[in-house]
């Protein structure tokens, strides 16, 4: 039977990656916050009419940008964020031939979790 992801995971593999993962998991969190602030800055510009160029502009796609390039190393990494604020990850893996998910929350020390494909966090099961 053919495999829907390209890359697994193994768990040593997943856990070699969580120092990185964790930085990358605050920059993003981080530049979303800058870009709400530059967003809710905008649209007040925007409401008077005001010309909204300059340098809350330029910092707004700053911050994209840094979002975008975070993104890109999760997407050729072949990990999936579920939910951004929570950290929470999705690794492809196999699991006695069958293709899973490791699952990790960013409060989580270790990679100790795992669930099939359609069940997603609430299917979590605990790793042998």
């Amino acid at each position: 039977m053919p495999h829907r992801f390209d890359k697994h995971y193994t768990r040593e593999e997943a856990r070699e990656l969580l120092p990185q993962i964790r930085k990358w998991l605050a920059d993003l969190n981080r530049l979303r916050e800058e870009m709400q602030r530059f967003e809710k800055r905008l649209s007040g510009l925007t409401e008077a009419g005001q010309d909204v160029g300059g340098e809350t502009v330029n910092s707004w796609i700053r911050a994209l940008a840094g979002m975008q390039e975070i993104l890109a190393e999760f997407q050729r990494r072949r990990i999936f964020i579920k939910d951004l604020s929570r950290g929470l990850l999705d690794f492809p893996a196999l699991i006695g031939g069958r293709e899973v998910f490791l699952c990790w929350e960013q409060d989580e020390e270790d990679v100790e979790f795992w669930h099939d494909l359609e069940s997603g966090f609430g299917g979590r099961e605990k790793l042998p």
